[in-house]
């Protein structure tokens, strides 16, 4: 690494099914958080990269271990390191990004090819290709720029019925091998019932609900909120349908609001499962009430 290179941190994020740290008191010695180190990308300097008309940016990154589970990274995960190197050649935060998933990515090192395809005043819309041997394993397309303050003009729901993040029961999984390595970065609490899929006894319904957090207690900005909505069980979990991977096709979300400090409160659900394919739709709620992202994919039906 030369002394041109920049090396680009920001953001947040983290979820744990039976992990039970004290958050808050974790915050205030966060210096540079598990996920910014997890995220960090390098940008090259022109002497390091071969850039041509189509090319404005490129950016070296690394998979790290532990965001995963069962092997290949999340798909959320994935997306916060393309988009924050969307972010800093957009040099604005992201709006909307959407992702599309070519191909598992193992932990190592990547390459993430950035190219502008309009800016205005307030959006500029990129693309982006992450790379692993020289093959497209992720194609992302997004929109990025700040926040505005306008007062919201309709909101026709409410963030999920939860107990507080403070008082919610964290479920003893006596076996720690069991307990993905992703959920070991993160301080999940599900609403309660719906952790019964992982003890046999799935609601019924394929709905997952609770609050996200980041088990080192980091905050939770623009770039987190790209692994928050691909952090919790998938729904279909509870349906009472078979349980296993479930891969991402397609993963789009739209960031609505800069998230303010704390707990995220968060609802995923199912509707339509059909044709060897689900799509899963997702709130994102601050502890302010605010609506801060929405997310929906298309992904895989888990096989028997």
């Amino acid at each position: 690494m030369g002394s041109a290179d920049r090396i680009h941190l920001v953001g947040s994020t983290s979820i744990a099914l039976g992990y039970d740290r004290d958050i808050h008191a974790l915050a205030g010695a966060i210096q540079v958080s598990e996920f910014d180190q997890a995220t960090a990308v390098t940008e090259r300097t022109p002497a390091d990269a071969v850039i041509d008309a189509v090319i404005d940016a490129v950016f070296d990154a690394t998979v790290h271990e532990g965001w995963d589970i069962g092997g290949p990274a999340n798909g959320g995960y994935l997306l916060a390191l393309a988009t924050r190197a969307m972010a800093t050649a957009a040099h604005r935060p992201p709006l909307t990004v959407t992702a599309h998933y070519l191909a598992p990515v193992t932990p190592g090192p990547i390459e993430i090819v950035v190219r502008a395809v309009r800016s205005g005043r307030r959006m500029a819309t990129l693309s982006a290709t992450m790379i692993r041997d020289q093959t497209a394993v992720l194609e992302v397309l997004g929109t990025f720029a700040e926040q505005r303050d306008d007062a919201v003009v309709l909101c026709d729901a409410t963030p999920p019925d939860l107990v507080p993040y403070d008082r919610c029961e964290v479920p003893v999984i006596r076996d720690d091998a069991a307990i993905p390595a992703l959920q070991r970065r993160l301080a999940v609490r599900l609403r309660a019932g719906d952790e019964g899929f992982a003890f046999g006894r799935p609601t019924g319904r394929a709905e997952i609900a609770g609050w996200f957090a980041f088990a080192d207690g980091s905050a939770i900005d623009a770039i987190g909120l790209m692994l928050v909505a691909d952090a919790f069980a998938p729904p279909i979990f509870n349906s009472g349908l078979a349980m296993g991977w479930v891969p991402t096709v397609e993963l789009t979300v739209h960031v609505r609001a800069e998230p303010e400090p704390g707990p995220l409160a968060c609802v995923f659900g199912s509707r339509f499962i059909q044709g060897g394919l689900l799509e899963e739709d997702g709130e994102i709620w601050d502890t302010a009430g605010r609506l801060v992202a929405q997310s929906r994919q298309l992904a895989l039906i888990p096989r028997a």
